[in-house]
């Protein structure tokens, strides 16, 4: 856009102008997502829709609060301890979730309350013994 709108043109009218003018040449056809709907529509009234979009986009997670990342990792802890070859390898999940677990009781995390106690390992075991 090189061209400068005349004196006395309101910028409305030579906007429109331009964009007819380009919808004419054909500068618009064939654009990717012509015919199809706005993405993400429904998330208009959230002011944070652009970060999340560029967080999905890149294939990357929302950052959690300390405490909810160290819950997630717990249960994610627990998951792996139960799909464990060996008991060592168990025990080994466990007691390094739980080393995590009290050093953040002990220091305290920021974030939501953790309402997290360590787990019993032998409780561990038998559960994935039994499975």
């Amino acid at each position: 856009m090189t061209e400068r709108k005349p004196l006395g043109m309101n910028f409305e009218t030579w906007i429109d102008r331009q964009i007819r003018e380009a919808a004419e040449r054909g500068q618009f056809d064939d654009l990717p997502g012509a015919g199809k709907p706005l993405p993400n529509r429904g998330e208009l009234n959230d002011e944070n829709w652009w970060v999340k979009q560029k967080i999905a986009s890149e294939g990357l997670k929302m950052p959690l609060p300390p405490t909810l990342q160290l819950r997630k990792d717990a249960e994610e802890a627990l998951e792996l301890a139960h799909k464990a070859r060996s008991e060592a390898e168990v025990r080994q999940i466990v007691e390094e979730v739980n080393d995590r677990i009290r050093q953040a009781i002990k220091t305290g995390l920021s974030g939501p309350p953790l309402n997290l106690m360590p787990f019993d390992v032998d409780r561990v075991v038998a559960e994935w013994r039994a499975r």
